[in-house]
């Protein structure tokens, strides 16, 4: 790391360390910002997208099963960043048919999903506490979880952030060493649960810059630092779900993303970092409430094709909900989860396919899987802007 680089000490010092290598030492929150009216402007804008968002994910009838699509979609846009990929079709798969992917990457982009998805299962705030769960999740069973990367630990030794075979004197950043990490992590923490006088997304922003800047894993910093966006954002009820793909933002600017949060770190420029985030804000909002509304529309017809009908199998309700949480559908599976006998579940099964809604994807006999296609197309299940 090139200490002439840093020319700021609005966000942290770059200092020498007793072992011979410069490192960043990021200052405590909360940094002393600047704030317009261009960028005043643009977090109302920001904060109005995201309330209307949040109001629309109001109306889901099962919230937690109509967000899985989202929840895959910054689990594939994050992993994404980190060129690991996996498509929508085969998360829905996986997760129908189980077993093990044929690729790595589907199972690296699962535990993604999942690590977001803890959320549900805790009890804990946002904490060291709880993202190191998360880390433990995100890396099990998966290349750069093995005992080297101490998944679910904070790091006890150094990394850096740089090109493929670059050193701690080559790379581009290098975070604080170990227990001066620790103690800018505990600041981070301290920060979450402060009433500060930034608004909330400001302060979200300044959060993701910060645990970068820590980065407190051998591996998986990215990837929960993400993640930990929309956790903070539903903290704080700015979303009614803790998922929000802004991630696709991201990877759709990976040069102008690592750039904004570099420039903080060398020049102290909060500012440019912070209205890029508040454009990403904005564009996805906009762009997953156009999806949620396409998804309610689509969900309002089939709920007509319920009332219009004269004889409805009971679970064929049941069936439309976990359609919109994945299109795919096993009867072994439903049965399992459901407790519902196999023949009422199959009369369901029925019920869709008579309609056009359902038809079967699999050769085989047994251990059939259905799929909904016009479900599949929606953009709701594949993060398509149009």
């Amino acid at each position: 790391m090139q200490p002439e680089d840093f020319t700021s000490s609005q966000a942290g010092i770059v200092k020498k360390t007793p072992q011979g290598y410069y490192a960043f030492f990021p200052n405590p929150l909360p940094p002393v910002l600047e704030v317009d009216w261009p960028l005043g402007r643009l977090l109302c804008q920001a904060e109005r997208t995201l309330d209307e968002l949040k109001r629309t994910g109001q109306l889901l009838p099962d919230s937690q099963l109509f967000i899985r699509p989202y929840l895959f979609q910054e689990a594939i846009s994050s992993s994404r960043i980190e060129d690991t990929f996996a498509e929508m079709e085969e998360l829905f798969r996986f997760e129908i048919e189980g077993g093990t992917p044929k690729r790595t990457d589907v199972l690296e982009v699962w535990n993604n999903a999942r690590a977001i998805e803890h959320r549900f299962n805790s009890t804990l705030p946002l904490s060291k506490r709880f993202i190191c769960e998360m880390h433990q999740i995100l890396l099990s069973n998966v290349r750069g979880g093995h005992i080297s990367k101490t998944p679910g630990e904070f790091r006890r030794s150094q990394n850096w952030i740089g090109e493929p075979g670059s050193t701690l004197n080559t790379a581009t950043f290098v975070p604080p060493p170990p227990d001066e990490m620790l103690e800018a992590l505990s600041n981070w923490e301290r920060y979450i649960h402060t009433e500060s006088v930034e608004p909330t997304l400001v302060k979200c922003a300044i959060l993701h810059y910060q645990f970068e800047a820590i980065h407190p894993f051998l591996d998986g910093n990215g990837r929960l630092g993400r993640a930990i966006i929309s956790l903070f954002l539903n903290e704080q009820d700015l979303l009614s779900q803790p998922v929000f793909n802004l991630s696709a933002f991201f990877d759709e600017n990976r040069d102008a993303y690592y750039e904004s949060l570099l420039k903080v770190s060398q020049k102290g420029d909060w500012r440019q970092w912070i209205e890029f985030f508040l454009l990403g804000v904005r564009q996805q909002a906009i762009a997953v409430l156009a999806n949620t509304q396409d998804a309610l529309r689509l969900y309002s017809k089939y709920q007509t094709q319920l009332k219009e009908a004269t004889r409805v199998p009971h679970t064929a309700v049941y069936i439309l909900n976990e359609l919109f949480a994945n299109p795919f559908f096993s009867i072994p599976r439903y049965t399992k989860i459901s407790g519902e006998s196999f023949a009422n579940i199959n009369l369901g099964v029925k019920f869709w396919i008579e309609r056009g809604i359902l038809m079967q994807c699999t050769e085989r006999k047994r251990n059939r899987v259905f799929v909904a296609r016009e479900l599949l197309d929606l953009r709701y299940f594949n993060g398509r802007r149009s």
